[in-house]
């Protein structure tokens, strides 16, 4: 567990990921192997040409059409295979040590894949890399709309034993607010599925508002315009629903335009359950390592505010109790943790 001394703090602490899309967060090398094997050379001589293709989005919909874009060279469950051990390995070399990763099988149909088959395709890469664990969380396209989503929800109910723990929606928040997959997520629900759902990332707070009264959802992703409705963040302190916030990835898709403009600082002085992911790490050029590093250089964070976001999402997962026990004890016994507090400090 324990990071070279050389490394930055950042770097060598524990960490938790709760908002992480599979297939935005590809290694370029992976990306680009599949590219060759699937489509050839023509478009992608190198890496770097690749590479130049992500990271700077004109805005949130430029983002979406490059994501589509991306997933067309996926076409083969061996391919999914081959992504999944990368992105753990990468997981691994970060010290991320439990991660929650979307993938999103809808935007694979048109390929013939079948959600069974990529859940399975999915955990064979995951199982080659035992230093990190890793649950799936499905993804169900809100732009496919709610008989896709109930069509999924019906294909991977008995799925579990595949370690896909919840559900939740990811797109076009605009075009496809949250109250379409009220009866599917209600239904998620009774087969033992958790819940979350991206809102007021590009929509206001009556889509988080939505995701709450009508789908019933265990966390909330993003939630940045959550502040526009002050009784929302009183709501969301209250009840203590987790946000999943994504810094970077929303200064990359330009919803948010600086880094001081962003609510993470202020929601978390107003005790909101705020934990910071990555999104899609390919595409925005970033790690957990430079979120946290953002929050401290940009934002004021302390080292042990910091620390106590990693709490945060530790608390927030859908791990069972007695494994967040042992998730804590495991981070907080470490030399990176013991640096901030000078003590183990469990909670």
């Amino acid at each position: 567990m324990e990071k070279s001394q050389n490394q930055s703090w950042f770097d060598r602490i524990p960490k938790v990921e709760l908002h992480l899309h599979l297939e935005g967060a590809i290694p370029y090398p992976a990306l680009f192997k599949i590219i060759s094997r699937n489509e050839g050379n023509e478009s992608f001589p190198d890496l770097n040409t690749l590479k130049n293709k992500f990271r700077k989005y004109r805005n949130f919909p430029h983002f979406l059409e490059i994501w589509r874009w991306k997933n067309k060279f996926l076409q083969k469950y061996e391919d999914f295979t081959l992504i999944s051990q990368a992105v753990a390995e990468n997981l691994a070399r970060q010290n991320i040590l439990y991660a929650e990763i979307f993938f999103s099988p809808s935007d694979f149909a048109v390929n013939g894949l079948k959600p069974r088959e990529l859940a399975i395709a999915i955990r064979k890469g995951l199982a080659k890399v035992p230093e990190i664990e890793i649950a799936l969380v499905v993804d169900f396209v809100r732009s496919c709309g709610q008989e896709n989503a109930a069509r999924i929800l019906e294909e991977i109910k008995d799925l579990q034993s595949l370690g896909i723990i919840g559900v939740g929606i990811g797109g076009a928040e605009k075009e496809f607010p949250p109250e379409m997959f009220t009866n599917t997520y209600k239904q998620a629900r009774k087969l033992g599925f958790h819940t979350s759902a991206h809102a007021g990332e590009a929509v206001g707070a009556k889509s988080i508002w939505g995701a709450i009264n009508n789908l019933g959802v265990d966390r909330i992703g993003h939630g940045i315009r959550a502040e526009e409705d002050s009784a929302l963040i009183e709501h969301l302190a209250k009840h203590r629903i987790p946000l999943e916030m994504c810094p970077i990835s929303n200064l990359r898709t330009k919803v948010v335009c600086t880094p001081e403009e962003h609510p993470v600082r202020r929601y978390f002085e107003r005790g909101l359950m705020v934990t910071v992911n990555t999104d899609d790490p390919m595409m925005f050029g970033n790690s957990l390592a430079d979120e946290y590093r953002l929050l401290e250089e940009r934002l004021g964070f302390s080292k042990k505010e910091i620390c106590g976001l990693i709490m945060n999402a530790v608390n927030s997962s859908w791990l069972p109790q007695e494994k967040k026990c042992s998730l804590i004890k495991s981070i907080q016994t470490t030399t990176s943790w013991k640096e901030v507090f000078g003590q183990i400090s469990l909670s």
